[in-house]
């Protein structure tokens, strides 16, 4: 089955984002209303509850959401240059075409579209939102030999990778196969990134490791292994970190999985959860990895 089921994002203003993701990725909101203490808790951001949220899905219908929580932004945060979840990779039907789209958006072209050399299945792009969320926007030409990749129904469809950035690549892989029942797909591939190399202003043509995680033949993760100049990410104290905050994930062994929870598992409801268990977990750097019951 495919285990990705919703990335949580921070911005400074809501109505914004809505609007953005409305008009320039065809999504719409499916849910709305303020974080509730008790879920607030679960993320060990008590300071979150109260906050305005809302839950969009692509034009498509596909079940994988996009949450928007607002809150202040934190002074100085720069995107890619911390650890933790740093950007969510979208499928989009013809990358040259969303690329227009972003051309005239708020959204800045960081990577315009670029085949990357080993990897002929992906076409992909990558934009940065007003809140400094990164989005890789990528058309899928074909599956990989031993995994399936996802098939974009609408222009700009579904999320279906979520990208970590860490600080020990080998390790945060261990950890995911301990806490979170995945399995290792490719293991350290070395590309060049030129993201990464904007980012900490080294050589465009420095070779980047990278791996990714599977679940049968769903492959979903993808983890970076970040410079040494990378820090822990800043944050409003008691708030979500800024960018992507959460990544949430199905799993159809639930109660096979160690947790430590940051609270008990406990059933809730709305698109994301529908009426299922839900917990949530920190990673060796801290990322937030929000499980739910398949």
């Amino acid at each position: 089955m495919k285990l990705l089921r919703a990335a949580t994002l921070t911005v400074s203003d809501l109505e914004r984002s809505i609007g953005n993701y409305t008009k320039y990725f065809d999504y719409a909101v499916v849910e709305r209303g303020d974080v509730p203490a008790d879920l607030a808790a679960s993320w060990a951001t008590p300071a979150s509850a109260g906050l305005p949220y809302a839950v969009m899905q692509p034009s498509s219908g596909a079940e994988v959401f996009i949450r928007f929580v607002q809150q202040p932004a934190v002074p100085g945060y720069q995107a890619l240059r911390s650890y933790g979840w740093n950007a969510i990779e979208i499928c989009v039907q013809d990358v040259m075409e969303a690329n227009a789209r972003m051309e005239n958006s708020p959204f800045e072209i960081i990577g315009p579209p670029r085949e990357i050399e080993g990897l002929d299945a992906i076409f992909p792009m990558q934009v940065k939102g007003p809140d400094e969320e990164i989005v890789y926007l990528t058309q899928i030409r074909d599956d990989l030999p031993a995994f399936d990749l996802p098939r974009a129904a609408s222009v700009i469809d579904k999320l279906f990778i979520l990208v970590l950035g860490c600080s020990d690549m080998k390790a945060s892989l261990d950890w995911m196969v301990r806490h979170c029942g995945l399995a290792v797909g490719r293991e350290e591939m070395e590309i060049v990134y030129t993201m990464i190399a904007k980012a900490y202003g080294t050589p465009m043509e420095e070779l980047h490791k990278i791996s990714t995680m599977i679940h049968g033949r769903d492959v979903f993760l993808e983890l970076d292994q970040y410079p040494a100049a990378a820090i822990q990410r800043p944050h409003n104290d008691g708030m979500l970190v800024p960018g992507c905050a959460i990544g949430t994930l199905w799993h159809p062994e639930f109660d096979s999985l160690p947790g430590p929870w940051i609270t008990p598992p406990t059933r809730r409801e709305g698109p994301i959860y529908k009426g299922k268990r839900a917990g949530t977990i920190k990673d060796l750097d801290g990322a937030l990895i929000e499980i739910v019951e398949a």
